[in-house]
């Protein structure tokens, strides 16, 4: 019994300990610094990316170097961020724009810090569909822009409508190979119909060879009556001889005998 206890109590202290570990906890200077880079996210970052609309600008805008836009970025909208990265990310907002429909409110706002990255997450709302905006900061005093992405949050019932659609490509698969697999079963029927066929015709085909086996067989059998022919003369002309006839004329040979 107390064996039973010790281990009870053991599993409900690793329950424990796990249960406390899972909690992030913060200092108040990474604190304050989350806190500015949520405010560079959703008042400068979103705002300033979101303004790329006109195709023509963006054309311009991409013929800029990665230096020239960030000293761009620096003097308007007063943060700092990777050139290349920036442009990027206007490229990424420009595509979901045209999903969600445009954004029509910047909502709430969350950070973490992943090392040597300040991660903000921001929740936006489109004219079309709702998008989560994710800007990831340098982890250290000048918060300077890594990166930045808005992508689409699928609704639930657009979530429902693609199962139900992955569903129906899965299940309408699934049948096209059954009916492919009946047919192919029910072929099986006409091979016993196409070998009956093939050995009817090798057996007509052996049966004709036979045949001119069996007349080139009688040929060969005929031909001796051509030296009885000569036979028959041979006999009558020593029967004339014998009667003192001048020919064989009259003389008829019925049969040929022979006599032991």
């Amino acid at each position: 019994m107390k064996k039973f206890l010790s281990l009870v109590c053991m599993i409900t202290c690793i329950f424990g300990l796990t249960a406390c570990g899972s909690e992030e906890t913060y200092t108040d200077y990474e604190q304050r610094k989350m806190d500015t880079a949520i405010q560079i996210a959703t008042q400068y970052v979103i705002p300033s990316l979101e303004n790329f609309e006109d195709e023509a600008a963006l054309e311009s805008f991409s013929e800029y170097t990665a230096d020239e836009v960030a000293y761009m970025v620096q003097e308007n909208v007063g943060i700092t961020v990777d050139g290349y990265a920036y442009k990027t990310a206007i490229e990424s907002f420009n595509s979901a724009k045209k999903s969600i429909g445009g954004i029509t409110a910047v909502g709430d706002a969350e950070a973490a810090i992943d090392d040597d990255q300040i991660i903000v997450h921001v929740d936006v709302t489109g004219a079309k569909q709702n998008a989560q905006a994710e800007v990831i900061f340098t982890n250290d005093m000048f918060l300077s822009m890594e990166s930045a992405a808005l992508n689409p949050v699928e609704s639930m019932g657009g979530l429902m409508t693609k199962a139900a659609l992955n569903t129906l490509i899965g299940m309408g698969t699934v049948f096209v190979m059954l009916i492919m697999i009946s047919l192919i079963i029910s072929l099986f029927n006409f091979i016993p119909k196409i070998q009956a066929a093939f050995s009817k015709k090798d057996k007509e085909e052996a049966k004709n060879a036979g045949i001119d086996k069996a007349v080139t067989q009688i040929a060969a059998q005929e031909e001796p009556e051509a030296d009885d022919t000569e036979l028959v003369a041979v006999i009558a002309a020593a029967i004339a001889a014998s009667e003192g006839a001048a020919s064989t004329d009259g003389f008829v040979v019925r049969s040929i005998r022979k006599v032991r």
